[in-house]
C-alpha cells in the first residue's frame, strides 16, 4: 500500500511539473525576452505558485496556525483553479496559433507565407547542395577557352553554377505577435473564468425550488418545504460572513425545516466556532436539523455535533424523529467508519413503520441502496458539490450515482444539492452553488 501510495504521488508530482512547465513556456518563454524584468517575474511566479498550493492543501492536516492556513488558502487555492482553466485555454489555443500564422503570413506575402509553414520546422538543406567539409579538394578543372575564347583559359565541371537561395525564414516578430495574442487570449479566458467563479462563491448561494411527491405523505403535509443546504465548508476562506448569508437566505425562504446535510467545516471548533455561530439564527416552524458529512471526521466530529447541538440544531446520529406526520432520519457519514461511527441504517430505520412517508438525511449518494432497501421516500445528500469546476462533473459521475438534481432509484427518490460553499478552490465553474427549497407533495391533495 505504501508503494502504491509513493507511485501515485510520484506521477501527479511529475505531471504538475509538466503541466507548470508547459504553463511557463506558453504564457512566459515564448512571449517575454531573455533577461528580462517580465521572464524573471514570471519565473519566479512559477516555482512561488505551485510551493502555495502544496502548503494550502497540507497547512491543515499538518495543524499550521489557523492564521497561517488563512495566508496559505487564497493564493495557493486559486492558483490551482487557475493552473486548470490556463492549461484548458492553451490548449484549445494551439488549434489556433497555426492558424493565425498562416493568416498573417499570408497578407505579408508569398515568401513569408512559406516561411510559416517551416515555423515550427527545423530549416533543411536545400536538394542537391551540401556543404564541403573541410579541407576538400577544389572542383575540377579542365583546359577550355578564357573569357573571350581564347585557349589556355579553366572551366568548371559544371556549365554554370546554380544560385542558391535560403529558404524563407519566419519573421521572428510575427512569431512573437502570435505567441503573445494566443498567449493573452488564453490567459484573459482562463483568469476571467476563475475571476467569475470566485465571484459566485462569495456572493452566495441562489435559491433552487423543487416539488417531490412522496408516497404516504397526508394531506396535511401537503407542501411541506424542506430548505437543503450542504458543503458550507467554513475554514481559511469562508467564514463568519458566508455563514451569515447563507442563514438570511435560508430565513427569506420561510421554510418549515431546516436540513443542514453536512461538510459544515474544514476546521477545529477552536478555529471555526465562532465562525458557524450565526447558525444560531436559522428560522423554522419544525427546527433545523444537521447530519455529519466526511469533512466533519477530518474536523473532530464529536465536538462539531456538540457545538451545533449548542447552536440550536439538532443532530440526527442513525436517529429518527416523527415531523409533521412523516418520518425524518439521519445517517452518521460513511468516514465515520474509521472511527466507529458509520451510518446505522437499522438503527434509524429499521423498526419504522413502512406505510408512513420518510426522508432521509445522508451525506453521500452513494448510500442510496440502503435508503432503497429500508424503504426510504426521498433521501436528501450534497458532497457532489456539482462536480464544482468543470470539466469536474465527469469525475463526479464517476463516483457518484447522481451528481446533482433529482433522480428515482426504485421508490426511492434521491435529491443531490450543489451545495452553498466550495471545497479547495473559492470557485466555481459550471456548477452554481445553491440552496434548495424542496416543497413535499402528498397524493392525497
Amino acid at each position: 500500500m505504501v508503494v502504491v501510495f509513493v507511485l501515485v504521488a510520484v506521477a501527479v508530482l511529475a505531471l504538475l511539473a509538466a503541466v507548470h512547465r508547459y504553463v511557463w513556456r506558453r504564457l512566459i518563454g515564448d512571449t517575454t525576452r531573455k533577461g528580462g524584468v517580465a521572464r524573471r517575474a514570471g519565473t519566479v511566479a512559477a516555482f512561488v505558485l505551485p510551493l502555495l498550493s502544496v502548503g494550502a492543501l497540507v497547512s491543515g492536516r499538518a495543524g499550521f496556525p489557523f492564521r497561517l492556513q488563512q495566508v496559505l488558502a487564497w493564493p495557493g487555492f486559486l492558483w490551482l483553479a487557475a493552473l486548470l482553466y490556463l492549461t484548458l485555454a492553451l490548449l484549445l489555443g494551439e488549434a489556433v496559433r497555426p492558424l493565425l500564422r498562416r493568416m498573417l503570413a499570408r497578407r505579408a506575402g508569398p515568401a513569408a507565407a512559406t516561411a510559416s509553414e517551416h515555423a515550427d520546422r527545423p530549416a533543411e538543406e536545400p536538394a542537391g547542395v551540401h556543404a564541403d567539409p573541410a579541407g576538400a579538394a577544389p572542383p575540377e578543372t579542365a583546359p577550355g577557352p578564357d573569357v573571350d575564347g581564347a585557349p589556355g583559359g579553366t572551366r568548371t565541371g559544371l556549365a554554370e553554377a546554380p544560385e542558391v537561395t535560403a529558404p524563407a525564414v519566419a519573421d521572428p516578430s510575427r512569431r512573437l505577435f502570435v505567441a503573445r495574442a494566443v498567449g493573452g487570449a488564453a490567459a484573459l479566458a482562463g483568469l476571467g473564468t476563475v475571476g467569475y467563479g470566485t465571484y459566485g462563491v462569495l456572493r452566495g448561494p441562489r435559491v433552487k425550488r423543487v416539488t417531490v411527491p412522496l408516497a404516504g405523505l397526508p394531506r396535511s403535509a401537503h407542501r411541506f418545504r424542506i430548505a437543503v443546504v450542504s458543503d458550507i465548508h467554513l475554514g481559511p476562506i469562508l467564514g463568519r460572513a458566508h455563514t451569515r448569508r447563507i442563514v438570511d437566505t435560508i430565513n427569506a425562504t420561510g421554510s418549515d425545516l431546516v436540513a443542514v446535510v453536512g461538510d459544515l467545516v474544514d476546521g477545529s471548533v477552536g478555529d471555526l466556532g465562532s465562525a458557524a455561530e450565526p447558525l444560531a439564527g436559522l428560522e423554522a416552524r419544525h427546527g433545523s436539523f444537521f447530519v455529519t458529512g466526511n469533512h466533519e471526521y477530518f474536523s473532530g466530529a464529536a465536538q462539531w455535533v456538540d457545538h451545533v447541538r449548542e447552536l440550536g440544531l439538532h443532530p440526527l446520529e442513525n436517529a429518527r424523529v416523527e415531523i409533521a406526520g412523516f418520518d425524518l432520519a439521519g445517517v452518521n457519514d460513511v468516514a465515520g467508519e474509521s472511527e466507529g461511527q458509520g451510518p446505522d441504517f437499522a438503527r434509524a430505520l429499521g423498526d419504522r413503520d413502512r406505510g408512513r412517508a420518510s426522508v432521509l438525511l445522508a451525506h453521500q449518494p452513494v448510500v442510496i441502496d440502503d435508503a432503497v432497501e429500508y424503504g426510504v421516500g426521498l433521501q436528501l445528500s450534497g458532497h457532489t458539490h456539482g462536480g464544482q469546476l468543470w470539466p469536474g462533473n465527469m469525475l463526479a459521475e464517476l463516483a457518484n450515482p447522481t451528481v446533482a438534481g433529482l433522480e428515482r432509484y426504485g421508490d426511492t427518490q434521491l435529491y443531490v444539492s450543489r451545495g452553498a460553499g466550495a471545497w479547495g478552490p473559492p470557485v466555481r465553474v459550471g456548477a452554481p452553488s445553491d440552496i434548495t427549497v424542496v416543497e413535499l407533495a402528498s397524493p392525497q391533495a
